[in-house]
């Protein structure tokens, strides 16, 4: 399987008909399956070890690390256990300008 780059998923989305949208969704599963593939790297595991660890299945481990999915809380922290790491969900205040940043109301 050959593996796609970040600026070649980027290129796709922003030009597709659904575009922008999906265009964040797919940056966030792609920069997450590339964590969890170096980190099993790291750990000098197989796609078919972890998946065994975790109850899965080799290539939903594939697709995970591809970007094609986006794992439930569930099943990344049953990767990060398996990986020996912690799970840390969070929420950080977009930068200013971006899409989804709210500006403060002043109350009257």
């Amino acid at each position: 399987m050959t593996r796609r780059s970040w600026d070649e998923i980027k290129k796709g989305r922003l030009t597709s008909k659904a575009g922008r949208p999906g265009y964040e969704r797919a940056r966030r599963a792609f920069e997450l399956g590339e964590r969890v593939r170096h980190i099993r790297e790291e750990r000098g595991l197989s796609q078919r070890e972890l998946a065994e660890m975790i109850g899965s299945t080799q290539p939903a481990i594939a697709r995970l690390e591809a970007g094609g999915v986006a794992p439930s809380i569930q099943t990344l922290g049953r990767i990060a256990a398996a990986l020996g790491r912690k799970l840390v969900v969070d929420f950080a205040i977009p930068p200013s300008g971006s899409r989804g940043a709210k500006s403060k109301r002043k109350s009257a």
